[in-house]
């Protein structure tokens, strides 16, 4: 049997194990199936490269277009996903675990592509929040703004999801503009060394953008500076250890932790036995237990019944556990596969005795189970384990200690109050869910068990056939947790993004700061040319170009007919006496409908043009009332501008409405989509 040498990739180069690589066996066989390790890497010369040649090449890319870097990315892995899984059946993972951690990983480079297009700019700048008027007349503003770290992101991961993990940090570190310095654990090291061969040899990424470490890091976190951050996935024991290293405090380098966490499953008082809900809980906790052999960081670890819903409970996962078949993960009737390594059998096997110190034994016997097309002894197999803990306030093991496998403790609560006191007794999780149709359970959860969890996972009749599951993290949502989780958060969209990216608060007059956003800003220089801006492509469109219009009175005649036309007759409109007793009016006044449909008719161009479609308006706000007999008056701006396809982009306009005496009758932000070639002309 050939032995698979697993390489790193430093400062542009592949590197072979040495002498220094240890060994790594099959989770199926328990033999030798690759070696990873090198005593070769030049630290420093790998963060050098990537300071040097990766981020000034990402930092020069717009967000859109490390958005469409992505996509590539994705749609190249989704091309050979199968070479992925065959490789990773040595894992001791299923089909079904690889759809999780490949297709999974593949998945959340598209959304991170998606977001990046759809919510953020063109542009290398991220706008934070809205500008902040710090003077009396508007000369001097302040606006929050993010920019990319100018170091590298360093990515220690855990052996569960050798390509999910990898992908779920790179997408957002690659869309803020930072070089990733990729070390998978080791036993499943082999997985990701074939991901990233797969990216970088279809030239998708600048030089620099990413390198890989299989095997120690040597001393590369004692060389972080404070652009520089590490974001790791595994155990709290060695997180404790990395983010008390003297270098990363030392320099305040930004650390995220995503720990191993004793996450609970909440089954309502309102789900009984016959219940769609009790059958879902059913489902989500065996589901949960033995998908990828328990080894998930938001697995169910802690099971909270009703006191009289116990024993059906327990009777229930009985079944439902009697029909999970263990055994070599590429076997199509296999539903667990094994445990990553020997190491890893002997560790679930401890905790689960340390446990046992609590709680009784009731599902699995780890010295007597069935298994299929493998050897029990020389795989790192173990069968699904449910403990029953009849005394969770007096117990101590079940609320700290976590075998990382098919192990999960059910234990009784007498009432709500009570539920949240044990899901709590975790000291911080990645997830908790709640199987209820009680709407007032759930706020109550909400209320008092929030604090404690970085996701709460309600689920019911209602919701269970789109939901994606307790134990499924999705790049949407933030991943993490508090306390024993590790007290950070990943994914979350844009949110993930920032984790990447420095906040500054940038201050000045409305030209710097307009300068700076590339986005127009209300008092920097107006632009005026002659023709009318609808009549100018998307390309020839400059920030802060505005046109003025004309004045157009408002009769009552106008009021009277908009009200009779559109339906609105509501007071304030049509009756003097009861529009005057309300405080805001002086009288009767226009519609603010009316306004917007008049400023329209005011700087609406009506030729054919370039002005593709009106796609919506932001921020509307209407400020003094317009009264029968005033005038108004539209300054339309060009605000900004973001490509959206090869034919059109979308342009931001800022829309200010006044009256007869100079005074902001309303404000908003009109869209549009403007054709790039000469439409119409």
């Amino acid at each position: 049997m050939t032995i698979h040498n697993v390489m790193s990739f430093a400062a542009g180069q592949w590197i072979s194990a040495d002498d220094c690589a240890r060994d790594i066996r099959s989770a199926v066989t328990g033999e030798v199936i690759a070696r990873a390790g090198t005593s070769a890497l030049d630290t420093g010369g790998m963060l050098e490269f990537a300071r040097a040649k990766g981020g000034p090449v990402l930092r020069a890319m717009t967000f859109h277009q490390r958005a469409s870097m992505l996509k590539k990315l994705a749609a190249v892995l989704d091309q050979h996903k199968q070479k992925l899984y065959d490789i990773s059946f040595a894992t001791g993972a299923t089909q079904k675990d690889h759809l999780i951690d490949i297709d999974g990983g593949i998945g959340t480079l598209f959304v991170f592509a998606s977001k990046g297009r759809r919510e953020m700019p063109d542009a290398q700048i991220y706008l934070d929040g809205n500008i902040e008027q710090l003077s009396r007349n508007g000369t001097f503003l302040g606006q929050h703004i993010c920019t990319p770290l100018q170091g590298v992101a360093v990515h220690i991961n855990a052996f569960n999801f050798p390509v999910w993990g990898m992908l779920e940090k790179l997408a957002p570190t690659l869309l803020a503009g930072v070089p990733a310095i990729v070390k998978p654990a080791t036993a499943s090291c082999y997985v990701t060394e074939l991901a990233v061969r797969i990216m970088l040899e279809a030239d998708i990424l600048p030089e620099g953008a990413l390198q890989l470490v299989s095997g120690g890091l040597d001393d590369l976190l004692n060389r972080l500076t404070h652009q520089d951050m590490v974001s790791f996935t595994g155990s709290a024991e060695t997180a404790l250890k990395l983010r008390a290293a003297p270098n990363i405090l030392e320099n305040s380098i930004r650390f995220i932790a995503e720990q191993d966490s004793l996450n609970a499953s909440v089954l309502g008082p309102d789900a009984k036995p016959g219940t769609p809900e009790f059958d879902l809980f059913v489902k989500e906790v065996s589901r949960e237990m033995t998908v990828k052999a328990g080894q998930k960081c938001t697995a169910i670890r802690r099971i909270v019944v009703p006191e009289p819903l116990v024993e059906p409970a327990i009777e229930a996962l009985r079944t439902a556990l009697a029909k999970v078949t263990i055994g070599d993960p590429s076997n199509e009737a296999t539903r667990m596969g094994a445990l990553v390594s020997s190491e890893q059998k002997a560790d679930v096997l401890e905790k689960a005795s340390i446990i046992g110190r609590d709680a009784e034994r009731v599902i699995g016997d780890p010295q007597n189970f069935s298994i299929i097309g493998a050897d029990a002894e020389a795989g790192a197999f173990v069968p699904p384990m449910l403990f029953y803990c009849a005394d969770p306030d007096q117990a101590e093991h079940v609320h700290t200690v976590e075998a990382f496998g098919p192990v999960s403790t059910i234990m009784p609560y007498r009432d709500v109050t009570h539920a949240i006191e044990l899901v709590n007794k975790g000291q911080g999780s990645l997830v908790a869910s709640i199987i209820t149709h009680d709407t007032r359970v759930a706020r109550e959860i909400a209320l008092e068990a929030g604090a404690f969890h970085g996701r709460l996972y309600f689920n019911n009749r209602d919701s269970m056939k789109e939901s994606t599951g307790h134990g499924s993290p999705v790049p949407h949502m933030v991943h993490g947790g508090p306390g024993r989780a590790g007290g950070g958060e990943e994914l979350g969209g844009v949110r993930g993004v920032m984790h990447y990216m420095q906040r500054t608060a940038i201050q000045g007059s409305p030209d710097i700061l307009t300068a700076i956003t590339e986005k127009w800003v209300p008092g920097a220089i107006e632009i005026t040319e002659d023709d009318h801006p609808f009549t100018r492509t998307f390309q020839r469109l400059s920030l802060g170009e505005t046109f003025k219009t004309p004045a157009r009175q408002i009769s009552l005649e106008d009021i009277e007919h908009f009200a009779e036309f559109t339906g609105d007759t509501f007071y304030a409109h049509m009756d003097e006496a009861a529009a005057k007793r309300n405080p805001f009016f002086p009288g009767r006044v226009a519609h603010g409908y009316l306004v917007l449909s008049f400023a329209a008719g005011l700087f609406v161009h009506p030729d054919e043009g370039p002005v593709l479609a009106n796609t919506g308006l932001d921020n509307l706000r209407f400020m003094k009332p317009v009264t029968a007999g005033d005038s108004i008056t539209v300054r339309l701006s060009v605000q900004h501008k973001t490509p959206r396809n090869a034919d059109y982009g979308e342009v931001r306009w800022h829309v200010a409405v006044t009256n007869q005496d100079n005074e902001l009758v309303a404000e908003y932000e009109l869209l549009t989509m403007n054709a790039y070639g000469n439409v119409g002309l």
